[in-house]
Parts: C-alpha cells; structure tokens; sequence
C-alpha cells in the first residue's frame, strides 16, 4: 500500500480556495485515504504562508487534530542524512523541508510526494532513484 507524504505547497493549495492549485488538490485528496504523512518542517511553512489566510492556521491544525495530516518524521534523528541531501542539492537549493520529504521517501520505498515544487523532478532518493510524485500537468 503506497504512503502518501505531502509537501507545503499543496497543503497551502487546499486551505486555501484562491490558490491556483485549490481544485488539483482537492480531486487529488478525494481519490487518497488519510492519513497523509509529512514533517514538522512542512507544517512550519504551511503555516507561516497560511497566517495570511483567515483562519489558515487554524484549518491546518484542524487537520492535524483529526490526523488527515500526520508528522512521521523525527529530523533529529535523520541529521546526517538531511545533511548529505541539503550539500548534494547546494546548488538547486534544497530547502529543510524538501530535505525531510527527500529523506522520508527514501525511508518508505513506496512512498509517493504530493507537491507542486518541479524539484522533485531533480531530487534523487537514495542517490540515483526518482522520487514518485504527484504534480498538477
């Protein structure tokens, strides 16, 4: 059964209607069973682009209350690993969150990333594998 990890971008997109992505990930989310797995990073991000938005923080912590979104993923843990990716990809940049996202596909061979971020086209896991997204054409 795959593992669906997802990124800022489209959580972002969901809570918010006026994002371009708004009805991509909402039909994506119809046809996935929760939970979807990210990292605190993730959450981070998404809720400091969604402070803009009224109520968008508070609808992302919603989500995580009712576990449609889970944290999976210790980074202190993953340190040196998270380290080796961010100097690998120096010169895309590679952010931390992109890193931990990296880093839990590597660590779940049937995972698949829900992202709008085109980097997930270069980013590699386990150095030379691509990453099985899930991307708006």
């Amino acid at each position: 059964m795959n593992r669906y990890i997802i990124d800022t971008g489209p959580i972002v997109a969901l809570l918010n209607r006026r994002d371009r992505h708004n009805a991509w990930i909402r039909k994506i989310l119809n046809s996935i069973e929760p939970p979807l797995v990210t990292s605190e990073s993730v959450i981070s991000e998404a809720a400091f682009l969604l402070s803009r938005v009224p109520g968008g923080a508070d609808a992302l912590l919603t989500l995580l209350c009712q576990e449609v979104l889970r944290i999976d993923f210790n980074a202190g843990d993953e340190a040196p690993a998270l380290q080796a990716l961010m100097r690998k990809y120096d010169s895309v940049p590679m952010s931390f969150a992109d890193a931990c996202l990296v880093r839990m596909s590597e660590l779940d061979a049937d995972s698949i990333v829900i992202t709008i971020d085109s980097d997930f086209k270069v980013y590699r896991r386990n150095r030379r594998r691509a990453i099985a997204t899930i991307m708006p054409n």
